[in-house]
């Protein structure tokens, strides 16, 4: 077996992180600059919005250019690390 891992993701490559918290006029702002950390490039425009059938929560997908898959993993760290996350996928 090969020491370099295998990614069954092609890199460069825009991947789309699904991204729950509660519904705050604060969430989409902060998941912004928490990503814009380590992707600077994205912005509002790459983000879309769901909010959950009973209004508490809401969903963001949002499109990050991920040049590698450690780029892809800081990203990941520093989103289900933010405390108005609850969950990543």
């Amino acid at each position: 077996m090969s020491e370099q891992q295998t990614s069954l993701i092609e890199f460069p490559t825009d991947f789309k992180l699904k991204i729950m918290g509660a519904a705050h006029p604060d969430f989409v702002p902060e998941i912004l600059k928490t990503i814009q950390q380590h992707a600077p490039e994205t912005n509002e425009s790459h983000i879309q919005m769901r909010p959950s059938s009973g209004g508490k929560f809401v969903g963001a997908t949002v499109t990050v250019y991920a040049k590698n898959q450690e780029h892809l993993d800081n990203i990941y760290r520093a989103v289900t690390s933010h405390p108005m996350v609850k969950v990543v996928f």
